[in-house]
């Protein structure tokens, strides 16, 4: 029995890299890059013209003979065990509930922000590991858990996929106490299902992936899927108060969910029932939401759902430039024909796109370079500046025929070059496996990391440009060799602004303490960006890698409100994780 249940260090996913351990890029013999495995529309791609693109944008050379040594045998501190909490735990629970296995503490001591926890574990150390990772499998379990920790003073550390990239795992420096891992994903259960009302009851550590593929089954979809949602957890997206990319049909997460239940030290967090609104005063799970692990443990939620969509399709447009591409959004944004999802990436992302894709031959090849004679010599759009938008359009077939129709005929009117569907479905299916591409570079001494954040739209072209030129004078300052790498999409639009998705990357081969430089020159493109009109960030929250900048969003009463409630409602701090507005107590 024991065998059949979660446990980290027997999972499918690589742990400490991203995703699963099934899947990676490789460099061939010829200087080919493929991605292994068969989860991905790029699997088994043989991609020539990677490493040409990676050496020209970074000013590099990929030597396949000079790799970063990953540490084989990594540093686990030893476990900090509260003797009358472990002898409770064995009292009330089986032992296939809890374990001290150095593996699975490892596992659960961090999440996949780059330069301070992935880069750390895989070459260096991290500093401290958590004592103890706790699976539990019921509302009853969480509530007896809680329980123990406030008696014997013990800290409780939710967690869901880890994937996040705020730092938001990393254990703070002062916290002296045992620390628990609470592990949700065991607690993976549809509860109930009512059709009529179109609602679903769904426990808090279920995948994104498993609960998109249990609706399907049933004729319904969530609509949430954020990048990470192979992986991630609902209780993380409501707790760091997730997007997902198909938002403009379905909604960010607190638009989907009505109603929440959090287990904190005071008891139970939620609604009598859900609601599909109303005004009921203050409305408790509201704080929940970007919760980041400072309350309590979210142990379920109830989820709009929807009938799955008639029919899906992509297409894609190639506009001139950046800018031109970003005034289509704006007039896109004020239609009624906003499809499910649409991004404009910008000419290094395009690029990118392109070289990952297969050497074309045949007929392929041939119609590939008509294509390009037409873009670049009749249309002559420029190879260095030209970028592309992709769409997703979902629903009826006669809704998306006219969202197809009137999209495409705005952005002709904007200069922009229909670049059909099959572009389209691949630029967005390329998202779920880019996220590799970090880890297979970090190897060949290079860092990188994304950050994102919310601009109003007259504020688009200044935020980028404070970012880019950020980078560069700190590329300058340190020395890093060859060129630093940037670049952006927009893949998110509202009526007030946008979500811009920034990567941004150095070769750090012969810079000692490379880890520690890299966090600072994040720290000052988050400066930058917010100094120009930009948000702490727009998905991924605030962890404690932005909590410098909290006091820049929101007001001192606005703090110490937050904190007020923290204390009166978990006034041990059993839940001591110090995320958000706690990152910086003393």
């Amino acid at each position: 029995m024991p065998d059949k249940k979660f446990f980290a260090n027997k999972h499918t996913t690589w742990g400490h890299k991203w995703g699963y351990k099934d899947s990676s890029f490789v460099l061939n013999e010829d200087r080919t890059v493929s991605m292994v495995g068969d989860r991905y529309e790029l699997s088994g791609t043989r991609m020539p013209d990677f490493i040409p693109y990676i050496e020209e944008v970074l000013g590099i050379t990929v030597d396949p003979n000079d790799k970063l040594a990953e540490v084989e045998h990594k540093p686990v501190t030893p476990p900090n065990l509260n003797q009358e909490f472990m002898d409770g735990v064995r009292r009330d629970f089986s032992e296939d509930h809890f374990t001290t296995d150095d593996k699975d503490r490892l596992l659960h001591s961090h999440g996949q922000t780059t330069s301070e926890e992935v880069y750390k574990v895989l070459y260096n150390r991290i500093a401290r590991c958590v004592d103890m990772v706790f699976y539990v499998e019921s509302e009853s379990d969480v509530q007896a858990l809680i329980q123990l920790a406030a008696t014997h003073d013990v800290c409780l550390v939710p967690y869901g996929g880890g994937t996040n990239v705020t730092s938001a795992l990393m254990i703070p420096d002062a916290e002296q106490r045992m620390i628990v891992s609470v592990d949700m994903r065991r607690m993976d259960q549809i509860e109930w299902l009512n059709e009529e009302d179109r609602r679903v009851c769904v426990q808090a550590g279920i995948t994104g992936t498993a609960l998109e593929s249990w609706l399907e089954e049933k004729g319904y979809c969530m609509g949430h899927e954020p990048d990470s949602v192979e992986l991630s957890t609902l209780g993380g997206w409501i707790a760091t108060n997730a997007s997902g990319m198909k938002k403009n049909r379905y909604g960010n997460i607190e638009d989907i969910v009505e109603n929440v239940t959090m287990i904190s030290p005071k008891g139970v967090i939620e609604q009598v029932e859900p609601l599909s609104r109303a005004s009921i005063g203050f409305k408790p799970q509201n704080i929940l939401f970007g919760s980041e692990g400072n309350l309590g443990i979210i142990t379920k939620a109830v989820l709009k759902i929807h009938n799955k969509p008639e029919t899906k399709k992509y297409n894609s447009v190639i506009f001139k430039d950046f800018e031109s591409g970003t005034k289509f959004l704006y007039d896109l944004s004020k239609t009624n024909y906003v499809p499910s999802s649409v991004r404009l990436v910008d000419n290094v992302q395009f690029r990118f796109g392109q070289a990952l894709k297969p050497k074309a031959e045949g007929f392929k090849a041939f119609m590939s370079k008509v294509e390009k004679f037409f873009v670049l010599k009749v249309k002559r759009f420029d190879a260095d500046k030209m970028c592309a938008t992709t769409f997703v359009m979902e629903g009826s077939r006669g809704e998306v025929a006219y969202q197809e129709k009137n999209i495409l005929k705005l952005a002709k009117q904007h200069g922009g070059l229909i670049g059909g569907p099959g572009n389209g479905k691949r630029g967005y299916l390329l998202t779920f496996a880019i996220a590799y591409i970090r880890d297979f570079l970090t190897d060949y001494h290079f860092i990188g990391e994304t950050m994102e954040t919310t601009v109003p739209w007259s504020k688009i072209k200044t935020v980028c440009e404070a970012a880019t030129e950020t980078l560069l004078t700190y590329h300058a300052k340190h020395n890093f060799p060859g060129k630093p790498y940037i670049s952006y999409r927009i893949p998110q639009i509202y009526h007030t602004g946008v979500c811009i998705y920034f990567m941004v990357g150095v070769s750090v081969k012969d810079i000692p303490e490379a880890e520690e430089l890299f966090g600072e020159i994040e720290h000052a493109i988050r400066k930058a960006i917010m100094d120009k009109g930009g948000s702490i960030s727009h998905h991924h929250g605030v962890g404690k890698i932005r909590k410098d900048f909290v006091k820049d969003t929101i007001s001192d009463s606005s703090i110490e409100l937050i904190k007020d409630l923290k204390n009166a409602h978990d006034p041990a701090n059993i839940f001591g994780i110090r995320n958000g507005v706690f990152a910086n107590e003393p």
